[in-house]
């Protein structure tokens, strides 16, 4: 007898439990139907900002994979179609299509894949004509649209995390006057302060204004109904175009509906294997879960790409019959500005503190290659560990050219769980072009080891 499979979502993490469920089981063994509000499947909205920067043509190429290679895969994807109940009793969902019918759909296996959703602040004016979210193929062609039907001169961009830094470099790049609006003291609240403030440094010598510390209090608008300016704690500032960059939420309003298990950031709860805790037959996937973090032993919501697409791959091997599971996350992650690369795993100084760990931190100064080599970029690095212990807690990279994809070293030492002493002793590639005598990463993880048994009476700057 045929089982069913349905999947509410059809971006990364669905269409990737669809694709693996595939892969195992025949469609004369599994019928698999997933449904999709949007008219895309399989995108990557990391690109969206980079598609506005002009770096990559879009949508096309931010497409993994159309609806009709699903389709010819013999998944049943369903556009333009919204989940708007589940009943687990019944074991069904109730859809709504474009022209507002509904109907019900039978599951056997149920994968909720519903994503995030953009966080948008109760203020007067926030839904006024030129202000737009960045997190739909749809988005980028509404901002795209407006950069070239309007004059804009002025954009303001809210929030200084990672789509507000990359969304600022894509307005800068359209020749527009660019503020960035950042309620925290410094951009890039992923970082500690100190690092963060490299990024503000870095960001204001390319000509973007950041305010930071300051609230948004109201859009204004002009007679037309257009937005014209921002008003915040810090005073107004024009705009003929403004994007939001607040971050996002687990979009997990069916499941609460539902009686689903949603833990203290909102997402759902799941097992390593990615099945909601208490449902059998019911998966999770994607930015609507949250995750074990491997560093504090809590649980977070990391909406990112990397980890919906190997969270659904386990979903569809433990519903093809295999077997896998989702180990947990360190918190890595990149971004850019223009040149100026931004990068972090592990916990930050506060998270370590919430998590009851005592720590110390080191700074280093260094270059990408070896002083003498043309092409040497500066960066900054710096190491978080375990007071006693040792145990490597954090890094964060901030720099030039080479200096990002670095901070993949601490994410292999933090899910090792290695101590800082232990990383000095790793066996990186070296030659003058690619990086110094000492590796950057290596001298922080020196720096932090030398304070991790020494007394805080002695160094109160440490931890």
């Amino acid at each position: 007898m045929t089982e069913r499979l349905v999947v509410i979502g059809g971006d990364a993490a669905g269409m990737s439990a669809a694709s693996q469920a595939r892969r195992r089981r025949g469609p004369d063994d599994l019928e698999i139907i997933a449904f999709e509000r949007g008219r895309r499947t399989s995108y990557s909205a990391c690109g969206i900002p980079y598609w506005i920067a002009g770096d990559t043509e879009g949508p096309g190429e931010l497409i993994a994979r159309s609806p009709e290679e699903h389709r010819a895969r013999h998944i049943d994807v369903r556009l333009g179609t919204e989940v708007v109940g589940i009943d687990m009793d019944a074991r069904r969902v109730r859809t709504r299509d474009s022209s507002g019918a509904e109907d019900w759909t039978g599951f056997d296996q149920l994968v909720i894949a519903t994503g995030a959703v953009p966080k948008r602040p109760g203020i007067p004016g926030i839904d006024a004509d030129g202000v737009h979210g960045v997190q739909i193929l749809d988005d980028g062609e509404e901002i795209l649209n407006a950069l070239d039907g309007t004059p804009a001169r002025n954009a303001v961009v809210v929030g200084g995390g990672y789509i507000g830094v990359e969304m600022a470099e894509a307005m800068l790049r359209h020749g527009l006057r660019v503020t960035l609006i950042e309620r925290a003291d410094e951009p890039m609240s992923t970082l500690d302060p100190d690092m963060g403030h490299l990024v503000r440094k870095a960001m204001e010598g390319l000509g973007i204004t950041v305010v930071t510390g300051s609230a948004v209090r109201e859009v204004l608008t002009g007679a037309d109904g257009r937005v014209r300016a921002v008003a915040t704690d810090a005073g107004e500032y024009p705009a003929d175009v403004v994007v939001l960059g607040l971050g996002v939420a687990p979009n997990t309003g069916l499941a609460r509906e539902a009686g689903l298990p949603l833990g203290e950031h909102g997402g759902l709860l799941t097992d390593r294997a990615m099945r909601v805790r208490g449902a059998d037959g019911i998966w999770a996937a994607g930015d609507c879960v949250e995750v074990l973090n491997l560093v504090s032993g809590g649980m977070q919501h990391i909406p990112l790409g990397t980890h919906a697409n190997k969270q659904g791959r386990v979903v569809g091997t433990n519903i093809g019959g295999g077997y896998a599971t989702f180990p947990g996350v360190v918190g890595t992650a990149v971004s850019k500005v223009c040149d100026l690369e931004i990068a972090r795993t592990g916990l930050k100084a506060s998270q370590a503190a919430a998590a009851g760990l005592q720590y110390v931190t080191a700074v280093v100064e260094s270059t990408s290659r070896a002083r003498y080599y043309p092409g040497s970029a500066p960066m900054t690095v710096k190491a978080i560990a375990e007071r006693g212990t040792g145990r490597l807690l954090g890094l964060q990279i901030v720099g030039r050219e080479g200096a990002a994809k670095r901070v993949d070293i601490g994410a292999v030492a933090l899910t090792a769980g290695m101590t800082a002493e232990q990383v000095t002793a790793l066996d990186l590639g070296y030659a003058p072009p690619f990086s110094p005598v000492w590796d950057p990463v290596l001298v922080a993880a020196r720096k932090v080891a030398e304070k991790v048994h020494q007394d805080p009476r002695e160094d109160p700057r440490a931890g």
